[in-house]
């Protein structure tokens, strides 16, 4: 059953959508245009991987996706599997590199398992970017496996009843714009290449293969760059001679918000970094992160200054060094609207376009020094693109684009440097003889009834209509809140609270709800504790069915089974379900237990 405040919103969404049509107003509705993402990355635990992916670049590429990504809202998911789900870390916001130590150890932790079934990967990565992500961020799915399928016979499962679940999971992909970048591992020669290919193809994400740590830096600084629009900035590639060698660092523009650079070596490297002024900066610390795995070193400088920086590297002699860049950007490229008028074959349009953060223009002559910006056009008539240069202003980019046809286009502009590219969202131009050769009615003939005849008051008829239903609705929602706000609870729960610097745990604190009326703080049950005043918005609700729903308003993580939850819109807590709630003010954690 619907709930009643999620009816009120639906009818008045109705009201402003019918409103807008007896109107003639024009919706538009933006797409995700941020610079953050919502990964989900899958892998393959099966035993078959120990011959397709012997060295565990599987682990290495997944750990190198965490290190790239920035530190500003991003959200990242793990899930392992086998014919089943063996172990599934849901998206958690990554904000501090503590948060991506955690999700590096949890990749570290994984275990191998028995057959495999690339659909139950498949299906459960698109359920947790449904339950999990943020509209606001751009969503990805990076598989890593070697495509084949061993079924356990015992099961009774088939591989066409694999195969369909995994296409039912790839055309949710593709309706839901959940890119899947697949991976194929082939250190022994047997990767199911055509799996892997049809999943990437057919949801607009890419195929890559490596047998080998070696291609990683290449093959996610692809992916990063088809996703965030960057470029992949080769730095230099030497052997090393034992000794401290220079290396060149570059950052172009002050708009850089980070500059990933990734070693890749096979011994251990010793780094030291100077920025343009030749003062060293330390690694880490605040401005540098610093990662390091048995295939490659990451250093992260946050905001770097422009200018040439100075990477002193030492090696192992003879050692084969790799190092490239990637920069990450918190731009986008807006296209001025364009006048809604009528068009047709032989019209002139004018286009214009800038950078912008946050919606406010750039104005960063440097940044546009080496920009080129191109006109695409998509004719929708015909099924035929085009491209026309047009001109870097300095400060923007402008051109025009004439109508060859009475067609229908869809025009975007796309800029783009050594290290990154941007492109508008789509705009429609409708040349078409559908759009344009629309006539005016004719009138009726003179004594003709329909002419003097009072038009019935449609739109009044419907106005009253959807008033009276909004006031039913409201009145519904208002008895719904009354009615919810007296609830009882049933049962009781139990509260342990562990101190995680000393391993000490309280003795069980039992509660009975049925004193409380409508909802509950955990703060209350905690006895108002000011060490915990950050649980004041972690609230438990009465659910149906003798349930506990749980909200968390609050910094607090809570898990239950090891799995991050997403409880900011509520979570059913069933008889014995037990869960952590872990403090980001003090170093503590609260588990809780639900007894009925």
């Amino acid at each position: 059953m619907i709930r009643l405040s999620k009816l009120v919103r639906n009818l008045l969404c109705v009201a402003l959508l019918l409103g807008s049509v007896m109107t003639g107003a024009n919706l538009v509705f933006a797409g995700t245009s941020g610079s953050n993402m919502d990964a989900v990355l899958v892998v393959d635990v099966s035993n078959s991987m120990s011959q397709s992916d012997k060295n565990k670049v599987s682990n290495e590429a997944m750990k190198m996706f965490v290190d790239m990504t920035s530190i500003q809202a991003n959200k990242i998911g793990i899930i392992s599997y086998t014919d089943k789900i063996e172990r599934e870390k849901a998206m958690i916001q990554v904000n501090s590199e503590q948060d991506k130590n955690e999700i590096k150890a949890f990749i570290d932790s994984l275990q191998k398992g028995a057959y495999t079934d690339i659909s139950v990967g498949v299906k459960e990565a698109v359920k947790i970017l449904d339950a999990g992500r943020d509209p606001a961020n751009s969503p990805i799915i990076v598989l890593l496996a070697d495509g084949n399928n061993y079924l356990n016979e015992a099961s009774n499962r088939t591989q066409a009843m694999s195969d369909q679940d995994l296409q039912d999971s790839i055309q949710q992909a593709k309706s839901k714009g959940y890119p899947i970048y697949t991976i194929g591992l082939n250190a022994d020669g047997q990767l199911n290449r055509t799996t892997l290919e049809q999943i990437a193809r057919e949801t607009n994400g890419k195929f890559f293969e490596t047998s080998t740590a070696d291609n990683l830096p290449q093959i996610l600084s692809e992916i990063f760059a088809n996703h965030l629009k960057l470029k992949v900035v080769p730095i230099t590639n030497f052997t090393s001679n034992g000794q401290i060698q220079d290396v060149a660092i570059p950052i172009p523009n002050a708009n850089v918000m980070e500059a990933n650079i990734s070693i890749m070596s096979q011994k251990s490297v010793e780094v030291k970094l100077f920025d343009p002024s030749g003062k060293e900066i330390h690694i880490p610390s605040d401005q540098v992160r610093f990662s390091r795995s048995s295939a490659y070193s990451m250093i992260k400088i946050v905001k770097p200054q422009q200018g040439e920086w100075n990477l002193q590297v030492k090696g192992v002699p003879q050692d084969k060094i790799d190092i490239n860049m990637i920069f990450n950007y918190d731009l986008q490229l807006e296209m001025e609207p364009i006048a809604s008028n009528a068009f047709k074959a032989g019209d002139v349009i004018p286009v214009k376009a800038a950078l912008a953060s946050n919606g406010q223009k750039v104005a960063s002559p440097e940044l546009y020094n080496q920009m080129k910006a191109t006109l695409l056009i998509n004719d929708l008539t015909d099924q035929k693109t085009s491209e026309v240069e047009i001109t870097n202003t300095g400060s923007g980019f402008e051109g025009s684009f004439t109508i060859p046809a009475d067609h229908k286009y869809e025009i975007r502009i796309k800029a783009e440097d050594t290290s990154f590219y941007r492109e508008t969202p789509p705009v429609t131009v409708d040349a078409s003889s559908a759009a344009g050769g629309a006539t005016t009615p004719t009138p009726p003939p003179a004594g003709d009834s329909a002419a003097t005849e009072e038009p019935f008051p449609w739109l009044t008829v419907v106005i009253i209509a959807l008033i009276v239903i909004l006031l039913v609705a409201l009145a519904l929602y208002l008895l719904s809140i009354w009615r919810k706000a007296n609830k009882g609870f049933i049962g009781q729960i139990a509260i342990e609270i562990v101190d995680e610097d000393t391993g000490d745990k309280s003795n069980p604190q039992y509660k009975k709800l049925n004193a409380f009326k409508g909802k509950v703080k955990l703060h209350q049950l905690l006895q108002l504790a000011p060490e915990f005043q950050e649980t004041d918005k972690v609230v438990f609700l009465p659910g149906k069915n003798d349930t506990l729903i749980i909200e968390n308003r609050s910094s607090c993580r809570i898990e239950k089974g090891g799995r991050v939850l997403d409880v900011s819109k509520g979570k059913e807590l069933k008889k014995n379900d037990r869960i952590k709630i872990s403090l980001s003010s003090v170093n503590k954690s609260v588990f809780v237990d639900y007894i009925v």
